[in-house]
């Protein structure tokens, strides 16, 4: 199987180890309304032991290819959204941030966009991937 065109890695920066067991969404925006802008979720996954989600694809049907089900397209917003409340409780920890969701937009359609996330109990930070 392909590679999904949008992939991620979670690490906890705090114990300096992946984040596995975080449920992940892909999202792409429908409408956008300034503070009250949907999105409709395209795929959903979770980390798997070294804090990967690699196959963010909808399920396929009878006949169908799962990596033709998701076409990125130049301009669209998607978002990737990340439920780290469920990983830290996991763990005995309590977070500030129980969802991380990352917007970004697609210029390229042809290129992969891999989301990286460092994650702590009381910050995260992310950057384009390769």
């Amino acid at each position: 199987m392909s590679k999904s065109p949008v992939t991620c890695h979670v690490l906890d920066s705090s114990i300096g180890k992946p984040a596995a067991g975080i449920p992940v969404q892909l999202q792409q925006l429908r409408s956008a309304n300034g503070p009250a802008s949907t999105f409709t979720v395209l795929a959903e996954g979770v980390t798997d032991y070294d804090g990967r989600c690699m196959q963010l694809y909808p399920e396929a049907g009878p006949g169908q290819k799962r990596e033709d089900l998701i076409k990125l397209q130049a301009g669209q917003l998607y978002k990737v959204v990340f439920r780290t409340k469920e990983y830290f409780e996991s763990t005995g920890r309590k977070c500030f941030y129980p969802w991380v969701e990352i917007t970004f937009e697609v210029v390229n359609p042809a290129e992969h966009y891999h989301i990286p996330l460092l994650i702590s109990p009381y910050s995260y930070t992310t950057y384009r991937g390769s």
